[in-house]
């Protein structure tokens, strides 16, 4: 696993957002969970961009508030999936198919490995976390 960062570009369909993440992770998530996989009709594949996201076209971001403790964006345009993002810590989730350069993203981790439904399966050897191993591991413990 890489924790090496780099300075990710891209933008969404349209092209009428775009934007630059300062501390783009090296390492592909999924996330399984019921909630992403109704937002984007399959698994969420999505790398870490921390908090330093600089958007350009931000008039045609639309945000959705998901749930306590987190919000999804998107262009209000095209309909892009553009982020989702820890309101308290602002660490944006982005989806790796916005990026414009994939070339050293490795594809590492599974998280809500137990709301994936049976249909699919990646071939990737990969470290796997359930929901309730998330929740241990993120949440906070007041609630």
């Amino acid at each position: 696993m890489s924790n090496e960062m780099k300075e990710g570009k891209g933008s969404c369909l349209c092209g009428k957002v775009r934007f630059i993440a300062k501390h783009m992770g090296q390492n592909v998530g999924a996330c399984h969970c019921s909630m992403c996989r109704k937002w984007g009709g399959g698994p969420f594949m999505e790398v870490n961009c921390g908090s330093e996201v600089l958007f350009e076209g931000e008039e045609n971001i639309s945000v959705f508030d998901s749930s306590a403790w987190a919000e999804r964006g998107f262009c209000s345009t095209c309909g892009s999936h553009l982020f989702y993002r820890l309101k308290k810590s602002k660490q944006h989730m982005m989806p790796v198919g916005l990026f414009d350069d994939h070339k050293s993203l490795v594809f590492d981790h599974q998280v809500f490995i137990d709301e994936k439904p049976s249909f699919y399966s990646f071939a990737n050897e990969t470290n796997d976390m359930t929901g309730a191993d998330i929740f241990a591991k993120f949440a906070s413990p007041a609630k």
